[in-house]
């Protein structure tokens, strides 16, 4: 029986009571030796970790007082919508936020990077249920595993719970915002070209009815490559819950009104280029 609307605060704090067992949970299924880490650069341990942690999560919770179980897939594929449904009747979507841990030494990018994961546009208003569909982040990072010995392992640190339907909203409101558009029924994101943004500084109509997918094909938008990532979402609880993770995070937006986010040193970012 579900504690309500997932909108209400009381839903997200009883799913997230109820999926917090989880918090230390060890990704046993990889180990690396430290050696081995350094060759890994934080997003590379995030997509494995992440794309594993998906597949194993329901393995990991039958051990878990947690009542989650993998979800039928509305779209047919592995790449289905929801990821997970819960005891209680809410449908979880899961994402992964990787984190660093100081202690451990990975490969240093040249450039700081946003969190990889991102809600995509296999979610759209189209096929969220508002009341009953939870975004679950769970943030993890490399530690030495507990059965001792040198050996790192991906450890659950910390959790988030979030209506989808909000961070929908959001992450579409800053879509339209920058001049972007969905083509066709919620099927492609697209964000204004230069041509586009030419185009409409000099009051010229834009077209659209295409769209392209680099800026060579000429129109006036292109499809947007980087929709949906996290750090994208202006959506304060969520960037809140990336700032205390230590993630890259907005620390601003304007959904549904503007919001401002500071006490956090050193991972802010206004920049969403």
């Amino acid at each position: 029986m579900r504690w309500g609307s997932i909108q209400q605060e009381r839903a997200m704090l009883e799913l997230s009571n109820a999926l917090s067992p989880l918090i230390g949970v060890e990704i046993s299924y990889l180990k690396l030796p430290p050696e081995a880490a350094r060759q890994f650069e934080p997003s590379q341990i995030g997509t494995i970790v992440g794309t594993l942690t998906d597949a194993v999560l329901a393995s990991i919770a039958s051990s878990k007082p947690v009542g989650l179980r993998k979800g039928p897939g509305i779209l047919g594929s592995r790449e289905g919508y929801p990821d997970f449904l819960h005891e209680s009747g809410y449908r979880i979507e899961l994402k992964g936020l990787f984190c660093d841990n100081p202690s451990v030494a990975l490969k240093k990018p040249p450039t700081r990077r946003e969190p990889s994961a991102r809600l995509t546009q296999k979610v759209t208003l189209n096929n969220v249920a508002p009341d009953a569909d939870a975004l679950l982040i769970l943030s993890y990072h490399l530690h030495p595993a507990s059965e001792g010995g040198s050996l790192l392992t991906p450890v659950i640190r910390d959790l988030g719970i979030f209506p989808v339907i909000e961070c929908v909203r959001a992450r579409d409101f800053r879509l339209a915002e920058g001049g972007g558009r969905w083509f066709g029924n919620y099927q492609t994101p697209a964000i204004l070209s230069k041509q586009g943004k030419a185009k409409l500084a000099r009051g010229e109509p834009l077209d659209i009815t295409s769209y392209g997918r680099k800026e060579s094909e000429q129109k006036d938008f292109n499809e947007d490559t980087n929709f949906g990532k996290l750090k994208r979402i202006p959506y304060k609880p969520l960037q809140e819950f990336l700032a205390r993770n230590g993630a890259h995070f907005a620390a601003r937006g304007a959904y549904p009104a503007p919001w401002a986010i500071s006490g956090y040193e050193g991972t802010e970012s206004t920049d969403d280029d």
